[in-house]
């Protein structure tokens, strides 16, 4: 068993940018990401990219801007857009939340990956600089939670590394239904193979000129 005696916390994080090979993660500011937030999230896929989380989609850019003003000004969940460094145009959102500095825990949520951003290295790096800064910063466990019959967001915990802990019945109400809630968790003692896994398979040589994987990320864990 570890010794947590001597255990005085961890730091909240802070908003600072995060810069990685394919995206960079900002602080949510609603004058400066506002526009192309909204066109990547409010597309054709809007129904679909809101289906399980708890906000409806925006009836147009000035409703949008009240969303803008809460979540900028929001400590807990404290919310990021992710850009892609190749167009610098924002893909996607994506928060720190239910943080507790006292036991050293934090969580991904409200995540919003727009078409142009899911099931890309974008999307991969994204999380992936996240989960760094917070074990950096010397929390103990990062979770996941999702409705339990959100079926993609179940097979990304585990394709990120997540390890699964069960399902909470009748956990919570979303949207007028209920939901029975899904929990993830990497620990801290797990990152650092996570991480070099991560690093690997993010590297450019891993990819083809049509963008195709040489490995996939599982199996970058296992090298």
């Amino acid at each position: 068993m570890t010794d947590l005696t001597n255990w005085h916390g961890v730091p909240a994080p802070e908003r600072v940018a995060m810069d990685g090979r394919y995206v960079r993660l900002e602080p949510l500011n609603a004058d400066k990401h506002g526009d192309h937030l909204f066109e990547a999230v409010c597309g054709p896929d809007a129904e679909r990219l809101h289906r399980w989380l708890p906000d409806k989609v925006p009836e147009d850019r000035n409703a949008f801007q009240g969303w803008l003003a809460e979540k900028a000004a929001s400590i807990d969940p404290l919310f990021f857009v992710v850009l892609d460094k190749a167009t610098g145009r924002v893909v996607g959102r994506q928060a720190l939340m239910d943080i507790s500095t006292a036991h050293g825990c934090a969580e991904i949520g409200h995540i919003l990956w727009g078409p142009g951003m899911a099931g890309t290295r974008l999307a991969t790096e994204a999380f992936f600089l996240f989960a760094d800064y917070v074990f950096q910063l010397g929390y103990r466990r990062y979770q996941w939670r999702c409705n339990s019959r959100n079926a993609p967001s179940r097979k990304a915990a585990e394709r990120f590394g997540y390890k699964f802990e069960g399902i909470f019945r009748q956990n919570m109400i979303v949207k007028g239904e209920n939901r029975d809630t899904a929990w993830f968790s990497i620990i801290d003692s797990e990152w650092e193979t996570l991480r070099e896994g991560y690093l690997k398979w993010l590297d450019p040589e891993n990819f083809e000129q049509d963008g195709g994987q040489r490995i996939t990320l599982r199996q970058a864990f296992q090298l």
